[in-house]
């Protein structure tokens, strides 16, 4: 366990001159106010204040002042910035309100916290393995991104067609020196598209790393010249990048809550409850782990991203899978939908309660489906009794105000703040005119 003291050593030790105390606002954009080495005892003490007003979600002018408080097991020193000069570290926070000293509600960090704490109180523990894809693409003569891909490659591609094999490199080294566990790297389907997979941890250390991997991704890709982008599809016509979560509950004996030997797929009646409430949630789940405008572009049949609530053992077209596992520690289930620009404390929060929520209400999963419902009709889906998930955000929001369940896993005050900005987000892009607009009508009309 990592203390206060030794992050004091090791800032000594490794020569490092700035300290960044990193937190994440209700959107999940990473924020960060940087301090001299000299003032982190203060930090770790009395914390340091700054103005809520200023950041997505948080509070209201009159309701201003916040404070970082900064959690010592999280501390990393940027590789990026290790030189004899002088280097900087990390350290994410927890942000308290100043007139309760309580954790602020806002936080998204603490809504992951709570979540936590009730599936602890269940007997559980959350593990969670997520595979963030994203776009590496050139930059213009200014240095802004465009949408000419790196590469050309395609799916498991070596060099020369995946030309980014070296900065996929960098950045392992550099998540590893941030003491991340690499577990795989290739490139993806779609030119110019990359997929790095870390090992499963529990669910507040899988949120703090998502978060620290997309600045390191984007970080390297700068230092290179080019643009890495999660954006979920920023060219059509091609496979979009998701986040594909894995999933497992562990029991207070650290044995995996989720498998059973004696069952078909291995999966034992929590795992079923737990999919079942991940399944009965979805719509309403959709809306904060598929929080943009853009997201829903990705979300349509043909590009092997799932949009039918349903679950499978043998193919990719449902919304949840059951992968194969050797050991059963490995048994798990995947959500297949999350993307990379979701929030991933708050979506992990919401998975975590909607799963629970199956377990309390003693949820039944439905049959898996093992044939490709890609190839299925209307009628076919309606057969199995198989639904879509939300078509656009504003559908999703609308889901998720009817959802109670997704809305306590928020809390009163990010379900309202979240809520809020994606309205505004939807009534912008109503208002805005596309360029396929432009192509179709206006020689036409």
């Amino acid at each position: 366990m990592t203390t206060k003291d030794d992050v004091i050593d090791e800032l000594d030790e490794r020569n490092i001159d700035y300290l960044r105390l990193q937190f994440t606002d209700i959107l999940g954009t990473v924020k960060n106010v940087a301090i001299p080495a000299s003032q982190a005892e203060k930090a770790f003490e009395e914390g340091i204040y700054f103005d809520g007003s200023s950041i997505e979600g948080f509070v209201r002018i009159q309701e201003s002042d916040m404070r970082l408080v900064p959690d010592p097991e999280t501390f990393a020193v940027l590789p990026w910035r290790d030189t004899a000069d002088g280097a900087a570290a990390r350290v994410i926070c927890d942000v308290y309100d100043t007139k309760t000293g309580e954790p602020f509600a806002g936080d998204p960090r603490y809504v992951l916290k709570r979540a936590i704490d009730r599936a602890a109180e269940m007997g559980y523990t959350l593990n969670a393995g997520p595979e963030p894809e994203f776009f590496v693409f050139e930059t213009d003569d200014d240095g802004s991104p465009t949408t000419t891909t790196h590469d050309a490659g395609g799916y498991f591609d070596l060099a020369p067609k995946d030309l980014a094999s070296d900065i996929r490199r960098e950045i392992i080294y550099g998540l590893e020196e941030m003491d991340f566990e690499v577990e795989s790297s290739h490139h993806e389907v779609a030119d110019g598209q990359h997929e790095i997979s870390f090992k499963y941890a529990d669910a507040l250390t899988t949120a703090d790393n998502i978060a620290t991997f997309r600045t390191v991704v984007r970080a390297v890709a700068a230092m290179n010249d080019v643009h890495a982008t999660f954006m979920p599809k920023p060219i059509p016509k091609i496979n979009g990048s998701g986040m594909h979560t894995h999933l497992s509950l562990f029991n207070e004996d650290g044995e995996n809550a989720f498998y059973d030997g004696d069952d078909e797929f291995d999966l034992s009646e929590t795992a079923r409850q737990f999919l079942a409430g991940i399944l009965e949630h979805a719509p309403a789940l959709t809306a904060v782990a598929n929080p943009t405008v853009n997201s829903y572009k990705r979300l349509v049949p043909g590009y092997e991203a799932p949009v039918y609530v349903a679950w499978s053992d043998v193919n990719r077209s449902a919304l949840v899978r059951k992968p194969a596992a050797r050991t059963p520690a490995a048994s798990r289930i995947e959500l297949r939908s999350p993307d990379p620009t979701a929030n991933p404390y708050l979506a992990l929060a919401a998975m975590l309660q909607a799963g629970l929520d199956g377990l309390e209400r003693g949820l039944e999963a439905p049959d898996p489906v093992r044939e490709n419902i890609y190839d299925f009709d209307e009628a076919k889906r309606e057969e199995y009794g198989i639904n879509t998930l939300p078509a656009n955000l504003g559908q999703a929001i609308d889901a998720l105000e009817g959802d109670e369940t997704i809305q306590r896993a928020l809390g009163p005050h990010v379900t309202e703040k979240f809520v809020e900005a994606k309205r505004r987000e939807m009534q912008e892009y109503r208002l805005s005119v596309s360029q396929w607009e432009l192509d179709r009508y206006l020689p036409k009309f």
